[in-house]
């Protein structure tokens, strides 16, 4: 349909393809040659991705079948841990939390067509496999944290990971047929693909103002407060030029009555489209989180220099005049003050840097203060800390999430255990336990800013090894790889590492890869054939 085309092509210059006739017509037959065009393009790229990447892994793989992106390479266990079960288990961790990924994305469009009743035993599923991956990670973190004594009692936990990720699968796995039935992409593709083309629409409607958003935060911040959005527009118009060549090709099967290839197209302009709205909703929550940051940063150094002047008060004529927290908190404030009126700064910074300073502070005066005055203070603290916190997780989720193709255990490990953490602070809240929630907040802010950077330094890596030999990839298709839309190989590497050919089973959607689905290792991948 001509529509995608022009409409990318008119927001974005020339990034797309013309995807169909200028007049807006459907596109089918041999009438339309640019899908034709588009396709050999894709398949062209393809091609050369898959050797280069094909070269990458025949000459750094050190277990069979298995590439971890990022984090220790597989070869490289911890000292006294075994180094190929060291690798299974952290292999095991990511490709378990992409299928759960996958699984809770397919699982929001059957609970929007056919309603929360219908999809409850698949809800049920998806909410086990997360679970047993969530304890599976808590283990994974505490072998980071500190090493076992001995080695059996490392092959104990790191068969527990295993263990896990496999009872995570197979629960995904039992239900996947089930989910199938219900969704019945292939006998409602005429439906689901027009569902599709309607999100995509709305998407691209919401980009401009998303953009706005961004430049706005350009000309009022230091760019260390944008810097985890920087280039989240730029993916998503990648996201949605794959999404325009894979609902046009969607399209095209549904016109001639090629349903299950239009299902395979269909899952992978889903995915697209749902990484798409995750960057730009980035977007526009950090301009919101950034606006909220410095509404809140006066009161915040207000509390906080008081808080400074009782602590001086309290510490006057004492042997240790001011002792170091003191002093740090002191040198903090005057430089977070004096930043504030310079020029442009980083308002979620300096509220997490006030936070850090107001949180010292109230450890020195919460034994002279009453319980009641104690508490208020703390819950103030709290409440910034909250919105650091949640920001950074945000941030944090949204990256590995539209990147998982590229990042490694570690980074996941952390980001499941800042959540953890997350909703232990959310609880103790409730519980109106705010000197209990306050830490618990502030280790969540601290682990979701590392996972972030092991994410980070994960997808450089991951484009580092492409090399300046390899020629890229066009049509979008590189950002679908980079963001695990589709698996195996795109298109065209099974989970053995051998190569296929890019449509040679069009007619059935099968050929080898292919975009991800609802279910576990075994089955996620039966859209397109391989894993």
């Amino acid at each position: 349909m001509a529509w995608y085309g022009l409409a990318l092509s008119t927001a974005y210059g020339a990034r797309a393809e013309d995807p169909g006739p200028a007049d807006g017509s459907v596109s089918g037959g041999t009438d339309n040659l640019a899908v034709p065009l588009a396709v050999a393009a894709v398949v062209l790229a393809v091609a050369a991705f898959t050797w280069a990447r094909r070269r990458w892994r025949t000459a750094t793989r050190t277990t069979p079948a298995v590439t971890v992106w990022g984090g220790p390479h597989p070869g490289a266990a911890e000292p006294g841990l075994s180094p190929a079960l060291d690798a299974r288990s952290r292999a095991d961790l990511v490709d378990t939390d992409d299928a759960v990924r996958t699984s809770e994305e397919e699982l929001g469009f059957a609970v929007a067509r056919h309603g929360e009743a219908a999809a409850a035993p698949f809800t049920e599923a998806v909410a086990y496999a997360r679970a047993e991956l969530a304890t599976a990670f808590r283990s994974r973190q505490r072998l980071d944290d500190a090493l076992p004594e001995d080695e059996a009692e490392g092959r104990r936990v790191l068969d527990g990971i295993i263990r896990r990720c496999a009872d995570a699968n197979a629960r995904l796995d039992a239900v996947s047929g089930d989910f199938d039935r219900l969704r019945a992409l292939e006998r409602e593709a005429p439906e689901a693909v027009a569902g599709a083309e309607s999100a995509f629409r709305a998407l691209l409607d919401q980009v401009p103002a998303a953009e706005a958003a961004l430049d706005a935060m350009r000309e009022r911040y230091a760019p260390s407060a944008y810097a985890p959005v920087a280039g989240s527009i730029g993916e998503a118009q990648d996201r949605l030029v794959f999404a325009t060549s894979s609902l046009n090709q969607a399209r095209q099967a549904v016109d001639a009555g090629r349903h299950p290839e239009a299902a395979v197209r269909l899952r992978a302009a889903e995915g697209a489209v749902t990484q798409a709205r995750v960057l730009v909703d980035g977007v526009e929550r950090r301009a919101a989180e950034l606006a909220e940051a410095a509404e809140r940063l006066p009161d915040a150094l207000t509390g906080a220099e008081t808080d400074l002047t009782d602590a001086g008060a309290l510490l006057k004529g004492s042997a240790d005049d001011v002792p170091g927290g003191v002093a740090r908190a002191e040198e903090v404030l005057g430089e977070v003050r004096a930043g504030t009126v310079s020029g442009p700064y980083d308002p979620m910074d300096a509220l997490h840097e006030v936070v850090e300073a107001g949180a010292a502070l109230d450890g020195v005066l919460a034994g002279i203060r009453g319980p009641e005055r104690g508490n208020g203070r703390t819950r103030a603290l709290l409440e910034q800390s909250s919105l650091t916190a949640r920001s950074a997780l945000g941030a944090a989720t949204d990256f590995v999430g539209t990147h998982r193709g590229a990042v490694g255990d570690q980074a996941r490990t952390r980001l499941a255990e800042a959540g953890r953490h997350w909703e232990r602070a959310r609880e103790l809240s409730a519980a109106d336990d705010p000197r209990g929630a306050l830490p618990e907040a502030r280790r969540a802010e601290a682990l979701a800013v590392r996972a972030l950077d092991l994410a980070e330094r994960d997808v450089r890596a991951y484009q580092e090894r492409r090399g300046p030999g390899d020629p890229g990839i066009g049509g979008g298709v590189g950002g679908a790889v980079l963001g695990g839309i589709v698996l195996g190989g795109v298109f065209g590497e099974g989970a053995d590492g051998h190569g296929g050919e890019l449509g040679g089973g069009l007619g059935t959607g099968g050929f080898p890869g292919g975009p991800g689905s609802f279910g576990g290792g075994a089955t996620r991948g039966r859209r397109g054939g391989g894993v």
